[in-house]
């Protein structure tokens, strides 16, 4: 997902990405973000950016103001906090095989570590994994934008009123690629109407992980010792399909090297 800010840079589009094998290792997606400058004139809700292949992808607002961030659900969700942020747009989908790859034909993206769906042309509509972070980092770039901050990404998935995932509460195969029992693989990105977040972004609870520009560190006024924090693991968000429900939450944290 990809996104344009104010002030402060902006990050959504994911890509999705995997480390090793798909099914014990997440696989996040990339979620570029770009900056914009404010103006007295309301932002559109949706804009289309176009990468430099020509591709028109379509990115929604997620407008400026506070969110309470976190959960008392797991230490490293704790406290929840207020933030604030900058208006921003973030991609409406997951990055598909068949965009990434035209970043990969371009010359400027390396191809995934694994390719049997990215060379699948059954995959192609499908969000891209088996991409490191900085693969998704090179392709947000490429596309004038950066990965989302864990704070844009997590207010782009819950809004304002602190629900568990992007819909509210409560969740099942309507709404979520989010347990082996569902689709049993990846899906098609954009495949649940109902599972869309409060600003009309797709598939942020399961499908595929997908990375945000931050290392996984507390959060303000946490002293809960966690030997992960720290500059050797970026966090990943937003669960994926071989995941239970849990990990679904818009609240929820993983980590990766």
């Amino acid at each position: 997902m990809l996104a344009e800010p104010s002030s402060t840079p902006l990050n959504p589009f994911p890509i999705s990405t995997a480390t090793s094998t798909e099914v014990y290792t997440p696989a996040p997606t990339l979620s570029p973000t770009k900056a914009f400058t404010p103006t007295a004139t309301p932002y559109p809700e949706e804009i289309l950016n176009i990468d430099p292949t020509g591709n028109e992808i379509p990115m929604r607002l997620v407008s400026d103001g506070e969110f309470m961030m976190g959960s008392e659900q797991y230490d490293d969700e704790k406290p929840i906090y207020q933030v604030y942020l900058d208006a921003f747009y973030m991609d409406k989908y997951e990055i598909t095989n068949a965009l990434y790859k035209a970043c990969v034909d371009a010359g400027d993206c390396t191809v995934p570590k694994s390719t049997d769906k990215y060379n699948n042309s059954s995959y192609a509509n499908h969000p891209v994994v088996y991409v490191d972070w900085y693969q998704a980092k090179t392709y947000c770039e490429w596309r004038g934008a950066d990965l989302p901050t864990e704070a844009q990404w997590e207010k782009a998935a819950r809004g304002t009123d602190a629900r568990t995932y992007p819909w509210g509460e409560g969740i099942d195969c309507n709404k979520a690629n989010y347990t082996r029992s569902c689709v049993g693989d990846t899906a098609e990105v954009g495949s649940y109407e109902s599972g869309k977040s409060p600003y009309g972004i797709y598939d942020m609870a399961g499908n595929v992980w997908e990375w945000t520009d931050d290392w996984y560190a507390a959060y303000p006024g946490n002293t809960i010792a966690n030997d992960y924090y720290g500059t050797s693991y970026k966090a990943l968000r937003g669960g994926a399909w071989y995941y239970v429900e849990d990990y679904s939450r818009s609240a929820n944290r993983d980590r990766v090297t």
